[in-house]
């Protein structure tokens, strides 16, 4: 064996070389970012507002893929079956990773899927209500909905979304039920909200500025910069948390070398101004975490999603 050891230790050193040139020469052509949702949408436009930023500092052009459909499962399964080069990563946010597997138990895919480069933006939610509501104030809206069962007649863009979710975040607090009502996306829920169909939502404060509608608590720790009035439901002495926050994931495979140049950018591109600007604009807020404490975050939302599912009797599916 002792004739070997040299062969063996020039062999070490070789592909050590060449693992460091590889990692000094990522990324040497474009790079795609697959947004899970279609053009348009919120994380699309959030994805655009990155991808500027990111392509500079990657030195390389940053090329959008929308692959939308099935609550945004249809992207991050293709993300998860992509080869782990770095050449492709996603821009999601945490429903896809944190929700839908517990609700859709066919899929491909769970946290350890993917290594976590980045949170690039936080959107803390509220609870709004419709101007036809039988409750104005956040009081009101708590004797309404425990006066009888399914009182109360709610909006969300689809079963196990994250409005709908945190709807039932806001009940679990109060300790009532309410009648949820599904529609296609965030326009005919808020057309519905302003007729009277439906009483209230869970949205982002972007949703209630857009169409003038009362917001009767913030589901965030604290009061929200931009709605300094606006108490939160921990205040109100009902705790509850509702957001959605989304980043940059890669194919857990995905070469250390590769991942320490993404993260490298990632923060770089998510403290340009150009970026915070652009994603306030969007209702936002511009909020960056290193992959280790971006995890955690989702690892601590999929519990919590998980229970939601489990008490509304919406996995197993």
């Amino acid at each position: 064996m002792k004739c070997c050891r040299p062969m063996l230790l020039a062999a070490a050193v070789l592909a050590g070389m060449v693992s460091g040139a590889a990692a000094q020469t990522y990324p040497s052509r474009p790079v795609t970012m697959v947004v899970p949702f279609p053009p348009g949408g919120n994380t699309d436009l959030m994805a655009r507002a990155l991808q500027t930023e990111l392509s500079k500092a990657l030195g390389q052009s940053v090329i959008i893929s929308n692959k939308g459909g099935a609550a945004g499962t249809i992207g991050i399964l293709d993300l998860a079956r992509a080869e782990p080069d770095g050449y492709t990563m996603a821009l999601t946010p945490n429903n896809p990773i944190t929700a839908q597997p517990h609700m859709q138990q066919q899929l491909r895919y769970g946290m350890d899927t993917f290594r976590y480069i980045c949170l690039t933006y936080y959107t803390p939610y509220v609870l709004i209500a419709g101007p036809q509501a039988p409750f104005k104030t956040f009081g009101e809206f708590v004797a309404f909905a425990k006066a009888k069962p399914e009182n109360v007649v709610y909006g969300h863009p689809g079963v196990a979304g994250q409005p709908h979710l945190v709807m039932l975040a806001v009940l679990k607090a109060i300790g009532a039920d309410g009648l949820g009502v599904p529609f296609q996306g965030a326009g005919p829920m808020s057309h519905a909200l302003l007729g009277g169909t439906i009483m209230a939502i869970t949205e982002s404060p972007a949703v209630a500025k857009a169409s003038n509608l009362p917001i009767l608590a913030a589901l965030s720790d604290e009061r929200i910069a931009g709605l300094p009035d606006v108490p939160t439901m921990k205040e109100l002495g009902y705790p509850a948390v509702g957001f959605s926050a989304g980043g940059l994931i890669v194919p857990a495979k995905t070469p250390d070398g590769a991942v320490a140049v993404l993260e490298k950018a990632c923060a770089t591109a998510a403290a340009a101004p150009e970026y915070r600007t652009i994603t306030e604009r969007l209702g936002a807020e511009p909020r960056y975490l290193p992959g280790a404490a971006f995890r955690a975050m989702f690892e601590q939302d999929s519990v919590a999603s998980a229970d939601a599912i489990k008490r509304a009797g919406l996995g197993n599916r």
